[in-house]
Protein backbone atom coordinates (compact mmCIF):
# COMPACT_ATOMS: atom_id res chain seq x y z
CA UNK A 1 0.00 0.00 0.00
CA UNK A 2 1.17 3.49 -0.75
CA UNK A 3 0.02 6.75 0.78
CA UNK A 4 -0.67 9.17 -1.98
CA UNK A 5 0.10 12.82 -1.22
CA UNK A 6 -1.02 14.91 -4.13
CA UNK A 7 -1.42 18.63 -4.81
CA UNK A 8 -3.49 19.78 -7.76
CA UNK A 9 -3.41 23.06 -9.68
CA UNK A 10 -5.17 24.58 -12.64
CA UNK A 11 -2.79 25.54 -15.46
CA UNK A 12 -2.92 29.09 -16.83
CA UNK A 13 -0.86 28.82 -20.00
CA UNK A 14 1.12 26.44 -22.20
CA UNK A 15 4.61 27.51 -21.02
CA UNK A 16 5.05 24.02 -19.50
CA UNK A 17 5.08 22.37 -22.95
CA UNK A 18 8.73 23.27 -23.60
CA UNK A 19 9.76 21.19 -20.57
CA UNK A 20 7.55 18.15 -21.28
CA UNK A 21 9.61 14.96 -21.16
CA UNK A 22 7.01 12.33 -22.01
CA UNK A 23 3.35 12.03 -22.94
CA UNK A 24 0.89 9.22 -22.25
CA UNK A 25 -2.57 8.84 -23.77
CA UNK A 26 -4.92 7.77 -20.98
CA UNK A 27 -8.41 6.31 -21.04
CA UNK A 28 -9.71 6.18 -17.49
CA UNK A 29 -13.03 5.04 -16.11
CA UNK A 30 -14.64 4.25 -12.80
CA UNK A 31 -16.40 1.08 -11.73
CA UNK A 32 -17.43 2.43 -8.30
CA UNK A 33 -17.34 5.84 -6.65
CA UNK A 34 -18.40 6.91 -3.17
CA UNK A 35 -17.35 9.64 -0.75
CA UNK A 36 -14.76 7.38 0.89
CA UNK A 37 -13.54 5.14 -1.97
CA UNK A 38 -13.23 4.61 -5.68
CA UNK A 39 -12.37 1.80 -8.07
CA UNK A 40 -10.78 2.94 -11.30
CA UNK A 41 -9.35 1.33 -14.42
CA UNK A 42 -6.75 3.18 -16.47
CA UNK A 43 -5.51 2.18 -19.91
CA UNK A 44 -2.21 3.83 -20.88
CA UNK A 45 -1.24 4.30 -24.54
CA UNK A 46 -3.60 1.43 -25.43
CA UNK A 47 -0.89 -0.98 -24.24
CA UNK A 48 -1.25 -1.53 -20.49
CA UNK A 49 -4.00 -1.34 -17.90
CA UNK A 50 -4.16 -0.93 -14.13
CA UNK A 51 -6.89 -1.28 -11.55
CA UNK A 52 -6.65 1.31 -8.77
CA UNK A 53 -8.49 1.33 -5.45
CA UNK A 54 -8.43 4.55 -3.43
CA UNK A 55 -9.67 4.92 0.13
CA UNK A 56 -10.27 8.03 2.21
CA UNK A 57 -12.08 11.31 1.78
CA UNK A 58 -9.03 13.59 2.18
CA UNK A 59 -8.09 14.43 -1.41
CA UNK A 60 -4.60 15.50 -0.33
CA UNK A 61 -3.70 12.12 1.18
CA UNK A 62 -5.39 8.78 0.58
CA UNK A 63 -4.55 5.08 0.70
CA UNK A 64 -4.01 3.72 -2.79
CA UNK A 65 -3.63 0.16 -4.11
CA UNK A 66 -2.75 -0.46 -7.74
CA UNK A 67 -2.65 -3.71 -9.75
CA UNK A 68 -1.94 -4.60 -13.38
CA UNK A 69 -4.95 -5.87 -15.33
CA UNK A 70 -4.87 -7.75 -18.63
CA UNK A 71 -5.60 -5.23 -21.39
CA UNK A 72 -8.42 -7.37 -22.81
CA UNK A 73 -10.10 -7.46 -19.39
CA UNK A 74 -9.79 -3.69 -19.00
CA UNK A 75 -11.41 -3.17 -22.39
CA UNK A 76 -14.27 -5.49 -21.38
CA UNK A 77 -14.73 -3.63 -18.08
CA UNK A 78 -15.26 -0.42 -20.05
CA UNK A 79 -18.85 -1.60 -20.60
CA UNK A 80 -19.40 -1.24 -16.82
CA UNK A 81 -18.04 2.32 -16.56
CA UNK A 82 -20.14 4.74 -14.55
CA UNK A 83 -20.34 8.34 -15.69
CA UNK A 84 -18.08 9.78 -18.34
CA UNK A 85 -15.05 7.90 -19.62
CA UNK A 86 -12.14 10.29 -19.10
CA UNK A 87 -9.76 10.78 -22.00
CA UNK A 88 -6.63 12.82 -21.45
CA UNK A 89 -2.99 13.12 -22.35
CA UNK A 90 -0.65 13.18 -19.39
CA UNK A 91 2.60 15.07 -19.84
CA UNK A 92 5.55 14.66 -17.47
CA UNK A 93 7.12 18.03 -16.78
CA UNK A 94 10.09 18.67 -14.47
CA UNK A 95 10.52 21.95 -12.67
CA UNK A 96 13.18 22.51 -9.98
CA UNK A 97 13.63 18.76 -9.45
CA UNK A 98 9.90 18.12 -8.99
CA UNK A 99 7.88 16.06 -11.44
CA UNK A 100 4.53 17.54 -12.43
CA UNK A 101 1.91 15.53 -14.28
CA UNK A 102 0.03 17.90 -16.57
CA UNK A 103 -3.25 16.40 -17.74
CA UNK A 104 -4.77 17.86 -20.90
CA UNK A 105 -8.33 16.57 -21.08
CA UNK A 106 -10.27 16.04 -24.29
CA UNK A 107 -13.67 14.75 -25.28
CA UNK A 108 -16.38 15.95 -22.89
CA UNK A 109 -13.74 17.65 -20.70
CA UNK A 110 -11.95 19.42 -23.54
CA UNK A 111 -10.30 22.64 -22.38
CA UNK A 112 -9.51 21.49 -18.85
CA UNK A 113 -5.79 21.40 -18.01
CA UNK A 114 -4.72 20.34 -14.52
CA UNK A 115 -1.25 19.76 -13.03
CA UNK A 116 -0.63 17.32 -10.20
CA UNK A 117 2.39 17.21 -7.93
CA UNK A 118 2.96 14.11 -5.84
CA UNK A 119 5.62 14.73 -3.22
CA UNK A 120 6.22 14.04 0.44
CA UNK A 121 7.22 17.62 1.22
CA UNK A 122 5.28 20.87 0.99
CA UNK A 123 6.80 22.76 -1.92
CA UNK A 124 7.21 26.45 -1.13
CA UNK A 125 5.19 28.77 -3.36
CA UNK A 126 8.33 30.45 -4.72
CA UNK A 127 9.48 27.05 -6.08
CA UNK A 128 6.27 26.45 -8.03
CA UNK A 129 6.37 27.06 -11.79
CA UNK A 130 4.88 30.31 -13.11
CA UNK A 131 2.56 28.40 -15.46
CA UNK A 132 0.52 27.10 -12.54
CA UNK A 133 -2.72 28.86 -11.72
CA UNK A 134 -4.87 28.50 -8.63
CA UNK A 135 -4.36 25.47 -6.38
CA UNK A 136 -7.44 23.25 -6.34
CA UNK A 137 -6.18 20.55 -3.97
CA UNK A 138 -9.12 19.35 -1.92
CA UNK A 139 -11.73 20.81 -4.28
CA UNK A 140 -13.82 17.75 -4.98
CA UNK A 141 -15.11 19.02 -8.34
CA UNK A 142 -11.57 18.71 -9.78
CA UNK A 143 -11.08 15.09 -8.70
CA UNK A 144 -11.16 12.65 -11.58
CA UNK A 145 -14.02 10.76 -9.93
CA UNK A 146 -16.10 13.94 -9.79
CA UNK A 147 -15.18 14.79 -13.39
CA UNK A 148 -16.46 11.34 -14.42
CA UNK A 149 -19.75 11.81 -12.55
CA UNK A 150 -20.38 15.54 -12.93
CA UNK A 151 -18.47 16.67 -16.01
CA UNK A 152 -16.59 19.93 -16.51
CA UNK A 153 -16.44 21.91 -13.25
CA UNK A 154 -17.69 25.46 -13.15
CA UNK A 155 -14.82 27.79 -12.36
CA UNK A 156 -15.02 29.66 -9.09
CA UNK A 157 -12.71 32.66 -8.69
Amino acid sequence: MAKEIERKFLVKDAAWRAAAEASIAIVQFYLAISAERSIRVRISDGKAAKLTLKFGSDLLQRDEFEYPVPLADAREMLAFAIGTVIRKTRHHVRHKNYLYEVDVFNGELDGLVVAELETADKVADDLLPAWLDREVTGELRYSNASLALNGFPERVQ
